[in-house]
């Protein structure tokens, strides 16, 4: 990860990268810099990050590891799991797919009509069980003037499974709609 990257707070920007490349750090560095410059009012959150440990590693989890969010920032969070790692088999794992993807339209629910700016950690877990979900996330996000979206990106999870092919359909689709692409791998 570049420690001078500077993440644009206009359009829309994807920042990718496998497990603990900065993702998330990014996303909230971007977001204090978004609202430090034109306040929390507007500003959106929607953080989808289940934590696992791995190896005594914490991997993923909230920008609250990295930030702490004003008051005024709607801050929809859901207390994902971690399908591949927390499932026992395919099935097992898009059953916990399914229960995260339910609580993410809960989050798209409640969050505000009119966003000025919205963050959204880890995009992809709202797809896991259906990649078709990518479009409701991305159609609202397009209601904002800026819209910084991070995914985990790498085949460390599993590639020939459902969970991870709705992931990798999903951010194929995260990957046409952004102006720019940050790749942390």
């Amino acid at each position: 990860m570049a420690d001078d990257l500077e993440i644009p707070l206009t359009g829309t920007t994807l920042v990718v990268g496998p497990s603990n490349a900065g993702k998330t750090r990014q996303t909230a560095d971007a977001m204090t810099r978004w609202i430090d410059a034109n306040g929390p009012e507007g500003c959106v959150i929607l953080d989808f990050a289940p934590e696992v440990e791995r190896d005594g590693t914490v991997l993923g989890g909230h920008v609250t590891r990295f930030v702490d969010v004003p008051d005024g920032v709607h801050h929809g969070v859901v207390d994902a799991h971690a399908p591949r790692a927390d499932g026992d088999s395919p099935g097992d794992a898009l059953a916990l797919a399914e229960a995260n993807a339910a609580a993410a339209a809960a989050r798209f629910d409640a969050a505000p009509d009119d966003p000025r700016a919205v963050f959204v950690n880890d995009a992809t877990i709202a797809c896991q069980a259906d990649a078709a979900a990518a479009d409701r996330l991305l159609a609202y996000c397009d209601r904002a003037e800026t819209a910084v979206l991070n995914a985990f990106e790498s085949d460390e999870l599993g590639v020939d499974d459902p969970v991870s092919e709705n992931e990798r359909a999903a951010l194929a689709r995260f990957r046409e709609w952004a102006d720019r692409v940050v790749d942390l791998s």
